[in-house]
């Protein structure tokens, strides 16, 4: 008996609807950005210290509004890792403040100031420009000469100029890296009396009529102070240069 075999045959079907291309996204633009938030980053960014707005604006096209763009570059960069703060009356890039912990170095060696270093650069700070017999007069003992020698190393006060009275007198006021290790916008940041006394630095009954300066570091000299002499700086009396970040 002849066997019988099954033949499968496959039919394509060319009537079949044939499918319909997925059309493809049109890719998303990115946003415009002002060209000079890019230039001001990249300026920003290059610089090996802070600079001033007038740095910038002399970088940057006519036309410009410096302070309208680094407010928006401010606000670019609020929440991210890297910030955009003003120092003084100087603009730079820092790591977020709650990152910081991020670039602490487990071996870093603490050295604390001393309670008359403390003492000098607070009245320093609040009282510039200020001679040495003035924070004698305001702490009430006499200031060891090492003790302004270690402020002045450290970077954090400068020889502004001397003392318009006999003997001209040198004055001393804050710097850019006072204002940076403290974490300050500018020096008018320090607390008043009444953060003192919040802060328990202010104990007691306060004397009559005292209170607390409102401290300013403008670099410009004042009518009782004339310019340093030139060998002033070879004497030591610079703070050192700023280190690169």
């Amino acid at each position: 008996m002849p066997s019988v075999a099954k033949k499968l045959v496959i039919v394509q079907n060319n009537d079949a609807p044939a499918a319909e291309p997925v059309a493809a996204s049109p890719p998303v633009e990115p946003a415009a950005r002002p060209e000079e938030l890019r230039l001001l980053e990249a300026l920003l960014f290059a610089a090996g210290q802070p600079l001033d707005e007038a740095t910038l604006s002399r970088r940057l096209p006519d036309g410009v509004n410096v302070k309208e763009a680094l407010a928006a570059l401010k606000a670019e960069y609020a929440t991210r890792g890297v910030s955009l703060v003003r120092v003084g009356r100087k603009w730079m890039f820092r790591t977020a403040d709650d990152l910081a912990w991020l670039l602490t170095k487990e071996t870093v060696e603490t050295r604390k100031l001393s309670r008359a270093a403390i003492e000098t650069l607070a009245i320093i700070a609040y009282h510039q420009p200020v001679t040495r017999a003035e924070i004698e007069e305001i702490r009430g003992v006499v200031t060891a000469a090492g003790t302004l020698d270690v402020l002045l190393r450290t970077g954090w006060i400068r020889p502004r100029g001397r003392r318009k009275a006999p003997g001209r007198p040198i004055t001393y006021g804050t710097t850019e890296q006072f204002l940076t290790h403290f974490g300050l916008e500018e020096v008018g940041d320090l607390p008043g009396l009444e953060e003192l006394k919040g802060a328990g630095l202010l104990e007691g009954t306060m004397p009559s009529g005292f209170a607390v300066p409102m401290p300013s570091d403008d670099s410009a000299l004042r009518d009782d102070e004339e310019p340093l002499d030139p060998g002033d700086l070879d004497l030591g009396l610079a703070p050192p240069p700023a280190r690169e970040r």
